[in-house]
């Protein structure tokens, strides 16, 4: 292990495998006391941080940005892979292998002999091989597919949005807003949120209520 160390100490550029083992080594008795004491759960929050700088640097446009930031991302990828290496459960080829297939599979236009020459005939296909890939056999299926750490207007609209494919309708379609502007909806979310704000409401969380009661609904269907 320490001729690792020092081999790796001393490197100019450094690879994926580099990454690996320089996880692999804060993980081991010789490493890092902090590194060694972290679970799955105890980093989860640096996870969600990470991404959202990802996304904050692709908001900026700034690419030395998004270049640290999806190292972090990625360093936080090889730390929860080595979590389970230790507990013995998966490593980094299981990982690698299962999103492998996972692209072939779903791209039958690239890899099979399925046709589909435009964006949106992609989505369709996409759509329809993930639904039986993942064994969805109804609207309930495909709303609890929904992720459901998501933020809850985020969590709501892929609801809406994964139904509404589907054929089923959650909720009134409200039309009576069909052609407002992006400012006129932004208007509109910020007044709910300051009358919720003066009366103590968290909308986040009621939003969140409602979206699990509507994945109940459609579950008990």
């Amino acid at each position: 292990m320490k001729d690792k160390i020092n081999q790796l100490k001393d490197k100019e550029n450094y690879t994926f495998d580099d990454l690996q083992s320089i996880m692999e080594i804060l993980r081991s008795p010789e490493g890092c006391p902090w590194d060694r004491e972290q679970d799955h759960s105890s980093i989860r929050k640096n996870f969600i941080e990470e991404t959202y700088e990802v996304a904050e640097a692709i908001d900026a446009d700034d690419p030395a940005m998004l270049c640290e930031e999806l190292g972090d991302v990625m360093m936080q990828v090889v730390f929860h892979t080595e979590i389970e290496k230790g507990i013995g459960r998966f490593e980094m080829n299981d990982v690698i292998n299962g999103v492998c297939k996972k692209l072939v599979y779903r791209h039958p236009h690239v890899f099979g002999d399925v046709t589909a020459d435009t964006a949106e005939k992609v989505l369709v296909n996409w759509d329809t091989l993930k639904k039986a890939e993942k064994g969805h056999k109804d609207i309930g299926d495909v709303l609890a597919s929904v992720p459901t750490t998501l933020p809850a207007l985020m969590k709501a609209q892929k609801m809406i949005k994964k139904a509404t494919k589907a054929g089923v309708s959650l909720c009134e379609n409200g039309s009576e807003y069909d052609g407002f502007t992006t400012e006129e909806y932004a208007e509109i979310l910020m007044k709910i949120c300051s009358s919720a704000a003066r009366n103590g409401v968290d909308l986040e969380e009621i939003l969140d209520i409602k979206c699990k009661d509507m994945v109940n609904i459609y579950k008990k269907a």
